[in-house]
């Protein structure tokens, strides 16, 4: 190969961006053609090589429908969509100096103990993932999400707070599950009636929020398109912990989007789309209390995630303007 020959012909399109009037649009097509180019001098991919990875990616796009995007899977199992949201979240202050969260708060009597004041940083964020496809129904704030039973029932609770631990009242949470069988709703809508496992949430006056639904399992991500093909050509596995999203938004904040995954679920090691994060492993504690179940609407014993989530204010350095969602 004529190195001379490769480098004239990477610079001859960088300078053809010259024209480009989005200066941030211009970065981003020279950096890419720069890491491209230097991908194909590296790997020397054979004609057939490179017309295999174009079909993939054909492929791929040809599987996105109203329902499914193909592209954000394949973003997530190659790790870019969390590097992506790592990068997009340095400097929101996610941890103190010693890299720890805040101190645990005892609640009121209704059990309702958050897992910091919000001082200890913002809550880390992780991947959107593929099924943020419809627009959950607003719900009441005690709501069970899920409307197809069969599972474990659980309560999620806790507050939402600004990072210097002032409790946000209205802060909106937008949530969205898995059924105990590990399909999203989209993924069953013969079986699963629209809106299953999802809810748009309001804090009450004091940055509080609870639902009802049943505890999320495991599951494996869609393997039936380019996808799937690739985990099985790197023998990887398609499976995620159990978990549950969540994308919190306040006014005057920075809206965080991420998960709460299973204390003890399976995967957590090994998450297919490299999601986990310590901080987010959150327990189901088994709750054998009859008033409490009453006073939630769900049947004793249940099980109860307390997960409080913490917000920059978009004034405070580092903070950033918007966030996906």
């Amino acid at each position: 190969m004529t190195t001379e020959f490769t480098t004239r012909i990477t610079e001859a399109v960088v300078d053809s961006l010259d024209g480009t009037a989005d200066p941030r649009l211009r970065e981003l097509l020279a950096a890419l053609t720069r890491h491209l180019h230097a991908f194909v001098r590296e790997a020397e991919p054979t004609t057939q090589e490179w017309e295999q990875a174009i079909a993939f990616l054909t492929a791929t796009g040809q599987s996105c429908t109203a329902t499914r995007q193909e592209f954000v899977l394949l973003s997530d199992v190659l790790g870019v969509s969390m590097l992506v949201e790592t990068i997009n979240s340095e400097g929101r202050g996610e941890r103190d100096e010693n890299g720890e969260r805040g101190e645990e708060a005892e609640r009121d009597e209704e059990g309702e103990r958050g897992e910091s004041d919000g001082r200890g940083g913002v809550t880390e964020s992780t991947v959107l993932g593929p099924f943020h496809m419809t627009e959950s129904p607003a719900r009441e704030l005690g709501a069970d999400i899920d409307l197809v039973g069969g599972g474990e029932p659980c309560v999620i609770s806790g507050r939402v707070l600004s990072k210097d631990g002032t409790p946000l009242p209205g802060a909106v949470l937008d949530v969205w599950q898995a059924n105990a069988e590990g399909y999203y709703d989209v993924q069953q809508p013969d079986v699963q009636p629209p809106g299953n496992g999802r809810g748009l949430f309001t804090a009450d006056a004091e940055g509080r929020f609870w639902f009802r639904t049943c505890v999320p399992s495991p599951y494996p991500i869609p393997t039936d398109g380019p996808v799937g093909d690739l985990l099985r050509a790197t023998a990887r596995h398609p499976y995620r912990p159990a978990h549950i999203h969540f994308i919190a938004s306040a006014e005057g904040h920075t809206p965080v989007t991420t998960h709460i995954f299973v204390a003890g679920s399976d995967y957590l090691d090994s998450d297919a789309v490299f999601a986990v994060k310590e901080s987010l492993v959150q327990d189901f504690t088994e709750t054998d209390d009859p008033s409490r179940a009453q006073r939630f609407g769900i049947p004793n014993p249940f099980r109860h995630a307390r997960f409080d989530l913490v917000l920059n204010a978009t004034n405070t350095p580092g903070a950033r303007d918007s966030e996906r969602a």
